[in-house]
């Protein structure tokens, strides 16, 4: 693949058909009267947000979560029209930007929502959805009583809209379940005491949705899941169906040298050849988010593993070949060359880290290449966006 798009030889490649294959996997799982909530938040867990959120939404996603609101404006401002919900915490000032983006907000207790009230135009409207903490720990409320007084003052208030009600489940991709069953009952207990139920109620991260839709009400926030990587390791055995996985990470050789027996590579010669060797040198390093623990790491060139040797350094780091390559070759850091991958999983196991912050830290200066039918249809470099 010829990236002339932009001018570095390093480049994240997305492919669109995984995210709708996930997508519409989740939709064939859960029942007809339930829908599917893209979580596009961190830019799309670092695979892009406005990408994966028209592709989420053409395979049939409802609703589209973000953290803030300033990634539910982003989208806004890329003419994304679907409803949007922000999961996080915003700020009471900001109610009226939200009013006029048709952004809904997430209330996490009595102080905000009083403050909201107060600042919100007359001639606005804003929908919300209450988040419970039911054992999470983050944000929500606890309290049932605080409960009913947050649902009051919305009730008294012609310009909002109570449009659901959610909570967080924190072990839901583990084995031991006892947890997310206490967690699951004081939900219902606080459903219980509700005047009305609003339109959506949902529970179910991927890994709710995945294992137990049933217990999902009628809406999942698809996030992991939808971008082909499994909630935990424990999980790996008990998914329903296939996940897709859509993101790789490539590169190049940009040069090429034999090293003599007792030269030494990169700061701190830390690595010494004790024979000659050919090695090559590969144009990404921590300021993209390919950090130095990945010294003695593997990556894939000429469809070999090879060795990451000496010290990752900021923007490059050097590799043993198995010999004399041509510059240009291509480099392949997560994924498929040949009969060989390197995926997300085995690069988290290998930091020791979840698979979910590997996309996530390869940043803002790598180029995302975006993938449909095999066929490039966007290249989006941030550093100029």
């Amino acid at each position: 693949m010829e990236c002339t798009s932009f001018y570095r030889d390093t480049w994240v490649e997305v492919d669109l058909d995984c995210i709708e294959e996930n997508v519409k996997s989740m939709i064939s799982h859960l029942s007809k009267e339930q829908i599917v909530i893209a979580v596009v938040k961190a830019n799309g867990y670092g695979h892009g947000d406005v990408q994966v959120a028209r592709t989420a939404l053409n395979a049939g996603a409802s609703y589209l979560a973000v953290a803030f609101l300033d990634e539910a404006l982003s989208l806004r401002r890329h003419g994304i029209q679907a409803p949007i919900i922000v999961l996080g915490a915003s700020r009471s000032e900001d109610v009226n930007v939200a009013a006029e983006n048709n952004v809904t907000l997430t209330v996490f207790n009595l102080e905000w929502i009083i403050q909201a009230k107060e600042r919100l135009d007359k001639d606005k409207t804003v929908s919300f959805h209450l988040k419970l903490d039911t054992g999470m720990g983050r944000l929500g409320i606890k309290d049932e009583g605080e409960m009913l007084e947050v649902i009051k003052v919305i009730d008294e208030s012609p310009m909002f809209h109570l449009e659901g009600i959610f909570t967080h489940f924190a072990t839901a991709d583990e084995l031991d379940l006892s947890y997310f069953h206490a967690q699951f009952e004081r939900f219902n207990q606080f459903l219980s005491l509700l005047p009305y139920q609003p339109k959506l109620i949902h529970t179910g991260n991927s890994a709710t949705g995945l294992r137990f839709p049933e217990k999902t009400f009628n809406a999942v926030r698809l996030g992991i899941a939808m971008y082909g990587l499994t909630p935990s390791t424990e999980m790996k055995g008990l998914l329903p169906y296939e996940l897709k996985e859509a993101f790789s990470l490539h590169s190049k050789l940009v040069h090429v040298k034999k090293l003599t027996e007792g030269e030494k590579v990169s700061y701190g010669a830390t690595y010494t050849a004790n024979e000659e060797e050919w090695v090559g040198t590969v144009p990404i390093g921590y300021a993209d988010g390919w950090i130095r623990k990945h010294q003695g790491a593997e990556v894939l060139v000429e469809g070999n593993r090879c060795e990451i040797i000496g010290r990752v350094c900021m923007d490059q780091f050097v590799v043993r070949l198995p010999h004399q390559l041509p510059v240009g070759s291509r480099v392949t850091l997560i994924g498929t060359q040949g009969n060989q991958t390197i995926g997300i999983d085995e690069v988290a196991k290998r930091l020791e880290t979840i698979n979910y912050e590997i996309p996530c830290t390869i940043n803002f200066r790598v180029p995302r290449i975006f993938l449909e039918k095999q066929s490039i249809i966007e290249v989006r470099n941030t550093i100029l966006l």
